[in-house]
């Protein structure tokens, strides 16, 4: 199944806005969604600092800050299709 992967931290009103996006989109389209705090890691932490959410698609970034969703929608449609 496809995975999403929400870097993101606690606190951060645009990473609740971009969970609560994607689990609306899940109930239209079925992926994986895994959470990741990037306090808890000093790597990520360091890689993504003040840049959460970003959003990672199958091991590839689609989205940082805010989310597209028309475009994400049709990056996890094409996805599905090759499943």
């Amino acid at each position: 199944m496809t995975e999403l992967v929400l870097y993101t931290r606690t606190g951060c009103h645009l990473c609740e806005e971009a969970k609560q996006q994607l689990d609306t989109l899940r109930a239209e389209i079925p992926f994986d969604l895994r959470l990741v705090d990037i306090d808890a890691n000093a790597n990520l932490r360091a890689r993504f600092s003040n840049d959460v959410p970003v959003v990672y698609l199958d091991g590839r970034k689609v989205a940082k800050h805010r989310l597209d969703l028309k475009q994400l929608r049709r990056q996890l449609q094409r996805t599905t299709v090759r499943e």
